[in-house]
């Protein structure tokens, strides 16, 4: 489990069919066996280095995020040690597991801060954009500051240290990266789902819209 706020970056390098990740600010405790988000993808520490480990991937993860392309081309990753129980909330609850791919659409540069246009290559996630909500993109938790068509295209403002402390300020337009959508937003949609379809003798204490309502959401 991880909040979003982005410790360190660090540069991917792959020997054979081993990822390892060098650690280029900002060292952090880790063992092996730890949890390291790595771009928002979670990932277990499998040796460690002096300011390198190294990590197993699965196909799957290499087909379906960003990782696989930025391996080939040595990039930079965001990184994120696992959240411990006496750790600040800083960001959101955030699992490590990429939804889909966004493609940056737009990048705007204001006098204290960026706008960062992105729309989902699969727009059956649209529905878990909502306004001022959290997304978290490339391992970062940020809130969305304006969506259209529904939320398949959504905008969010990045403040100057987010900026410079991460990947984000590599990207160009057209560029893929990693999306998780608000884990909160699908427990409560698979609730809804589920108690949508209970038979009536078993729906007492459901939570539907109308109880959300009533307390608060």
């Amino acid at each position: 489990m991880f909040t979003g706020i982005v410790q360190s970056i660090g540069k991917l390098k792959q020997k054979q069919n081993i990822l390892s990740i060098e650690i280029i600010d900002n060292f952090f405790d880790i063992k092996i066996g730890d949890s390291i988000a790595v771009d928002g993808i979670c990932l277990t520490v499998k040796e460690i280095f002096q300011k390198e480990f190294t990590v197993d991937v699965s196909e799957e993860t290499l087909n379906k995020t960003t990782l696989g392309l930025k391996t080939n081309m040595n990039q930079i990753v965001n990184l994120e040690p696992a959240l411990r129980l006496s750790d600040r909330l800083g960001g959101h609850i955030v699992s490590g597991h990429i939804d889909g791919l966004g493609t940056v659409q737009n990048i705007e540069k204001l006098d204290k801060s960026w706008l960062l246009s992105i729309k989902w290559q699969n727009d059956n996630f649209s529905k878990y954009v909502v306004d001022k909500g959290s997304i978290c993109v490339n391992g970062i938790s940020l809130t969305i500051a304006k969506y259209l068509n529904e939320g398949e295209i959504f905008t969010i403002a990045i403040i100057p240290h987010t900026w410079h402390t991460t990947n984000l300020k590599n990207l160009n337009v057209g560029d893929s990266v990693n999306l998780e959508a608000d884990a909160l937003i699908k427990y409560v949609e698979k609730l809804l789902f589920f108690n949508k379809n209970k038979p009536e003798d078993l729906s007492k204490n459901q939570i539907s819209s109308e109880w959300l309502k009533e307390n608060g959401w």
